[in-house]
């Protein structure tokens, strides 16, 4: 198979290797697509904990062509999606049900090898079935969907209330559709392409915000008459979290789900917080939530049709993760070309 390996920071080569094997507890998937994650940037730049060498890539789907001897719930020729986050079980997160604070936390595409490859092996408890009618190209939206899910049910979001949705790639746009779904008054989005906001109105956004023309808390302030009762930041940058807090509501909540630099500051005063009863909370991947970003692919309430606007083969993933970084892009899918699985 051929297999993208990032050998250290910004060292990356495309190998002809083995297919692997599986163990007793794992499935061999043969991938149909791999969408190309901020994260998986991170790690190229060195900026996240990995092991190399290593295969990236864990927002992935596929075909199962081979079982480990102790697999049951999954045969050959079913179509998957893969939670990528494997945790231990044991330590004190795990033991109070919170899952992805575990302290040995593990993943496919960080510390073994993932999705930008033609196959990859994965623990079948990992691994979930994709309904009829939910394609294997929006099965790799499940991984960053369960995030986002999570990021919702730390948010809180109760029917009528307005959001502010700053930052427009895919992300994002799942996150209108979600607000939508879960029965939001106004949905903003601040984001300063064009075609992002363009493409945030056909998932559901009531307004959209140039950040590059307008004053986005003055125009949140506007449009919500006083501010969002939630703001959801998916930017990452230290400017849009200011932005975040400058925009909420008096007692409303911010998440910062968009993933900054980890040395990143932004200047926040804890007296506006305190005197405005601000709620400011973070959202880390996805806690039992993979079944329900399945279930609301194949449900159609959140829908990724338009969201991929660039593919390409595995031998290229040195271009899908350039391109994932430019303004022309949405969401980079990495898809093994034929024969080349």
């Amino acid at each position: 198979m051929r297999a993208a390996v990032l050998t250290s920071p910004r060292s990356l080569t495309v190998e002809d290797r083995p297919t692997p094997a599986p163990g007793p507890e794992d499935v061999l998937i043969r991938v149909a697509s791999c969408g190309v994650c901020g994260t998986d940037s991170h790690i190229y730049e060195g900026e996240f904990l990995v092991e190399f060498p290593v295969v990236p890539g864990h927002e992935l789907s596929g075909t199962v062509v081979e079982v480990g001897q102790d697999v049951t719930h999954v045969g050959v020729g079913d179509r998957v999606t893969v939670d990528p986050n494997i945790v231990c079980g044991i330590c004190r997160f795990c033991r109070e049900g919170r899952v992805n604070l575990c302290q040995n936390l593990r993943a496919v595409g960080v510390n073994r090898d993932g999705g930008f490859a033609g196959y990859c092996v994965a623990p079948a408890k990992q691994v979930y079935l994709l309904p009829e009618g939910v394609s294997l190209e929006a099965g790799a939206f499940a991984e960053p969907l369960a995030c986002c899910i999570h990021g919702m049910d730390r948010a809180a979001l109760r029917p009528g209330e307005d959001v502010l949705i700053i930052g427009g790639g895919a992300i994002g746009q799942m996150m209108i559709q979600l607000c939508r779904s879960a029965g939001a008054g106004r949905i903003l989005l601040s984001e300063p392409i064009a075609r992002r906001r363009e493409v945030g109105i056909a998932s559901g956004a009531s307004f959209v915000i140039d950040p590059l023309a307008e004053d986005v808390v003055a125009a949140t302030r506007e449009l919500t008459g006083g501010g969002a009762d939630l703001v959801i930041e998916c930017a990452g940058t230290a400017r849009t979290a200011e932005q975040a807090v400058a925009a909420a509501r008096n007692g409303g909540r911010v998440l910062l789900f968009g993933v900054a630099p980890e040395r990143a500051t932004a200047n926040l005063r804890p007296y506006e917080i305190f005197i405005r009863e601000l709620t400011v909370m973070g959202s880390f991947v996805n806690p039992f939530t993979h079944r329900r970003a399945v279930e609301a692919l194949a449900a159609g309430r959140v829908r990724t049709e338009t969201l991929i606007t660039h593919r390409y083969p595995v031998a290229q993933l040195a271009d899908a993760l350039a391109m994932s970084r430019s303004r022309d892009a949405i969401k980079v899918a990495v898809q093994p070309a034929d024969g080349e699985a």
